[in-house]
């Protein structure tokens, strides 16, 4: 029989005297107070009512709640119905925690109601037994709307850039087997050339810049198709929406960067103490730090900040924080699974962590040799994601620390630290187990 573990624990009892929770729906919600007993000391009275999800409505309810003291409002998180419930809970200065409802599941054979649900919750409130979800403060809400906004137009441009090569395709134009790309402007002027009319393969090929102008029988060669008007008329439209996405997309990376710099905790600390960036000074802003992680660029940094936050208080170590992210290993759970089909973490926060993981696996740094070393024995994929957790974990120092700076430990970091001794021995071995006797002896 093996050993027991011992662990200290506490006894749980009782953490809010003053305590509410909200069942979100659509329009309404079904809120559930506890309080204390007026005329049992030790007894719970619970009150409970439906309350439209109306600005005016919830703002009643929030002078109501802090009338009556209450020390903590659960919200459940139904889809982004609880927006108005905890942003103006928390504008009223309650403080409000939103939790996921695998957290607040009731006890399975019981019925199911609103109304039970909102005093479950309440209950479970009172005695401290919910993990709340990260909400960020409202100026990296802002900032978050911005980036995902930015990412989803992106992503937007990147289809009709799929489009037009697919339309291309069909007009028998193989421009794209020849250059890198359909956004340089040789291949733009070529498009634009047909849709104006042009059909001659050397005049296009000729439109060629810079580079490109060597591939000139090439290209002639993948211009010569059917583009016909139709082609042409589909191709302006995909041109067009490329153009208004690129305006767009401009503009939020403006307004991005106004809302970063409006942020104090963003920006650096002066040799004097004071927020704001000098030649002598003691933190540079957040996005020169995180600039300086191979991988990670200054639109990426302003991203992977909407989603963490600055305050790294809300995860209370590195691994905290990937966990958050969906990039730790799994537990391995006894018992009957429950399988959603759905993808745990932040997929935001994971989609930029991959960006920045590609992008370091090109550098000649620590963690390009990283991701070449496990990609070689476990596959590109595992070794995109081992990269993005390595990321995450730096970026987390950097913020939580103003005045860490990242250091690359270099390409030859785990070379120069292999045991060549052992790697030797363990050649020799695999020799030995092959019938060999083996002799060696030191170079000079």
């Amino acid at each position: 029989m093996g050993k027991p573990q011992v662990f200290d624990d506490q006894e749980q009892g009782r953490v809010f005297e003053r305590v509410a929770a909200v069942d979100v729906a659509k329009a309404s919600g079904v809120v559930c107070m506890r309080l204390p007993h007026p005329a049992q000391p030790a007894g719970r009275r619970s009150q409970v009512w439906e309350v439209p999800a109306t600005m005016r409505a919830v703002t009643e309810l929030a002078g109501r709640l802090a009338a009556e003291g209450v020390q903590k409002v659960t919200l459940e998180s139904t889809s982004d119905y609880w927006r108005i419930w905890f942003y103006v809970l928390e504008e009223a200065g309650l403080a409000v925690q939103l939790v996921n409802a695998s957290q607040a599941r009731n006890l399975p054979g019981r019925p199911k109601t609103d109304k039970l649900d909102a005093m479950w919750l309440a209950r479970l409130t009172e005695m401290g037994l919910l993990r709340p979800s990260f909400v960020p403060p409202a100026e990296i809400r802002v900032l978050r709307g911005y980036a995902r906004a930015r990412t989803r137009l992106t992503q937007d441009r990147t289809r009709c850039l799929q489009r037009l090569e697919k339309l291309l395709e069909d007009a028998l134009i193989k421009v794209s087997a020849v250059a890198s790309k359909l956004t340089t402007r040789s291949v733009q002027d070529m498009i634009r050339a047909m849709i104006a009319g042009q059909r001659d393969p050397q005049v296009l090929a000729g439109l060629a810049r810079t580079r490109m102008k060597a591939k000139h029988d090439a290209l002639a060669e993948a211009l010569a198709g059917l583009f016909t008007d139709h082609h042409a008329e589909l191709a302006q439209l995909l041109l067009d929406q490329i153009a208004f996405l690129d305006t767009q997309i401009a503009r939020l990376t403006m307004l991005t960067g106004e809302q970063l710099a409006s942020i104090r905790a963003a920006w650096g600390i002066d040799a004097d103490g004071a927020a704001g960036p000098s030649p002598g000074a003691i933190a540079l802003p957040v996005i020169a730090r995180l600039d300086e992680v191979p991988g990670v660029g200054a639109e990426l940094a302003a991203s992977i900040i909407s989603e963490t936050g600055l305050d790294m208080t809300r995860f209370p170590s590195p691994g905290h924080l990937a966990s958050w992210a969906g990039l730790c290993g799994r537990t391995i759970q006894s018992g009957a699974r429950t399988r959603t089909g759905k993808g745990q973490g932040n997929a935001w926060l994971r989609g930029y962590l991959g960006r920045a993981a590609i992008a370091a696996a090109r550098t000649n740094t620590f963690l390009g040799e990283r991701y070449r070393r496990l990609a070689r024995r476990r596959g590109a994929a595992r070794a995109q994601v081992a990269v993005a957790r390595s990321i995450l974990i730096i970026i987390w120092h950097l913020l939580n620390d103003p005045t860490a700076r990242y250091h690359d430990l270099g390409p030859g970091h785990y070379q120069a630290r292999t045991d060549k001794s052992r790697k030797a021995r363990n050649h020799i071995r695999q020799l030995q187990a092959l019938g060999y006797t083996v002799t060696i002896t030191q170079a000079a």
